[in-house]
């Protein structure tokens, strides 16, 4: 078995890159187009296997907690395989389009506006049964890393500043 994220980072070439519009001292903004383009990037996953559709941009964004990639499959498409993770846990947020996911073999609907959390041992897939492509977005990060006291309401500081637009 190799690992996923070693295998998607090393010697790959996209179809469609990822743009950079800005970035500072605090911050990144990249695209990697539109919904409807993701499906042009394409994720080499060894000698005889490309994920199409497929675009990951934690490091094009200097993410540093995080990991994130949009996919997009065709109708009839599944992901591929089945994975899990060693310490990181998956939120996917279908964006458009609808289908079926499978965690440790059950299968459940989802469409447009659909969130699934899944574990790092979830054995996890996820296929169009639509007309329409699926876009989805994926957030990895690692397992059990919040506490209590990391709370969005104690965490955020209101800042007395005005905004300048």
């Amino acid at each position: 078995m190799h690992s996923i994220f070693e295998t998607q980072t090393k010697n790959y070439t996209i179809m469609k890159q990822i743009e950079t519009i800005k970035s500072g001292k605090n911050f990144t903004a990249v695209t990697a187009g539109t919904f409807a383009e993701i499906i042009e990037h394409e994720l080499p996953m060894g000698p005889d296997f490309t994920l199409k559709g497929k675009v990951f941009l934690g490091q094009a964004l200097g993410t540093t907690g995080a990991e994130l990639s949009f996919q997009t499959l065709v109708p009839g498409q599944d992901s591929g395989f089945l994975h899990t993770h060693k310490t990181h846990e998956e939120l996917y947020f279908i964006l458009r389009g609808e289908g079926t996911y499978q965690v440790d073999g059950e299968q459940f609907p989802v469409k447009e506006g659909a969130v699934v959390r899944v574990a790092p041992d979830g054995k996890r897939a996820l296929k169009n049964t639509g007309k329409e492509n699926l876009t989805m977005l994926c957030i990895q990060y690692k397992a059990n890393a919040f506490t209590d006291a990391d709370s969005p309401m104690t965490d955020g500081t209101i800042l007395d500043e005005p905004l300048k637009w």
